[in-house]
């Protein structure tokens, strides 16, 4: 089959596919913006396995963008709460106050108006005009481009700027312009339940008499990507601090770094690891400790490794009895109440009494 037609049927067939096996999933039963941006932020870097507890969890809380935009931040935080990437549930906070106030509660109505919004880029934009408005642009995600490099043979980098232009120009070029948010949600569909990253079900492919990775045996080398930076290691010493009357220590991160809005027992970073003696002398441990008493136990002899993308977090617990007054105190089962970073979550797991679990 000649290339030109071949592009011409490919939407035909993808689409036939879709309807044969899309998933029933609660927010492609709606077609209001609220609702797609939801799950598309959700959604981002994230499994629908894993999103859409999460997505159910906030349309139950919020389920217009006026209730989000009224709730508090530490309230959405922890909603979102083992999600990780937090910038996006603080973009989502942000960008529903700004279509409440500045929109009164009414999303922008094309491509060109979304991708102003905060925490929404080229991807999520295209999902809401094509899905709400019917708006012909074409989504590329991480499915979209692993589908075209195999069927068209790309071997572009796809995280660089070459690539992503390439891509996105081939994926306009195929979109069904008459029926946009199908072929959209199909194309992604098809990359997450059948061109798989792993084991893609090439048998019974719509597009096996034509794909070039699978006539040039190369479905595992593609789609390419260039390498990531070096990862970076961090270690982490948790303060955790044993008060009088069961209370403990929170302190809310700051800037832009990880985490920001979530709470953490104190912290003391090192370079390395540090044993208890290395640890009393460093200013951040006697600034925490304010001159008081108190007493040190490590809690984990062998520390916790929490990989995020770009960085490795060495952690150690320490477990401080001390006489300082804290004015940041907290009563110790109320932990729970505040939106910790899933290393914090798993630590009080282990090591909450029974009774405030």
């Amino acid at each position: 089959m000649h290339r030109i037609t071949f592009k011409m049927r490919f939407s035909n067939r993808l689409k036939h596919w879709y309807l044969q096996n899309k998933r029933d999933l609660p927010w492609r039963k709606e077609h209001e913006p609220y609702q797609i941006w939801l799950s598309e932020i959700i959604l981002q870097q994230t499994r629908v396995e894993q999103g859409l507890p999460y997505y159910e969890k906030f349309i139950e809380a919020y389920p217009r963008v006026f209730d989000l935009a009224a709730a508090p931040q530490d309230e959405v935080l922890k909603l979102w709460q083992g999600l990780g990437y937090y910038s996006r549930a603080r973009n989502l906070h942000e960008t529903a106050k700004y279509v409440v106030n500045e929109l009164n509660g009414e999303f922008p109505g094309s491509y060109k108006e979304l991708v102003k919004l905060k925490g929404v880029g080229d991807y999520t934009a295209s999902a809401i005009a094509s899905i709400c408005y019917d708006e012909g642009v074409a989504v590329v995600d991480g499915n979209v481009y692993r589908v075209l490099s195999r069927v068209f043979g790309i071997d572009t980098p796809i995280n660089s700027t070459a690539g992503k232009k390439e891509f996105k120009a081939l994926a306009e070029e195929l979109l069904d312009k008459k029926d946009p948010a199908t072929f959209n949600q199909a194309i992604m569909e098809f990359g997450a339940l059948h061109c798989k990253p792993q084991n893609p079900a090439c048998e019974v492919c719509p597009f096996n008499d034509q794909c070039l990775a699978l006539k040039e045996h190369r479905i595992k080398e593609l789609p390419v990507k260039l390498k990531k930076a070096k990862v970076k290691k961090r270690y982490f010493n948790y303060l955790v601090f044993d008060l009088e009357e069961e209370r403990t220590v929170l302190e809310q991160r700051k800037g832009k770094g990880i985490w920001n809005g979530l709470y953490q027992f104190p912290l003391v970073e090192t370079a390395s690891l540090v044993g208890q003696e290395q640890l009393v002398q460093t200013e951040a441990f006697e600034a925490h400790i304010n001159g008081g008493e108190y007493s040190v136990e490590l809690y984990n002899s062998e520390p916790v490794v929490h990989k995020l993308s770009h960085q490795h977090l060495i952690t150690r617990f320490w477990l401080i009895k001390s006489n300082t007054d804290h004015s940041k105190s907290i009563e110790l089962e109320s932990v729970h109440e505040y939106p910790v970073p899933v290393l914090i979550e798993n630590f009080l797991k282990d090591y909450l009494p029974p009774a405030y679990k």
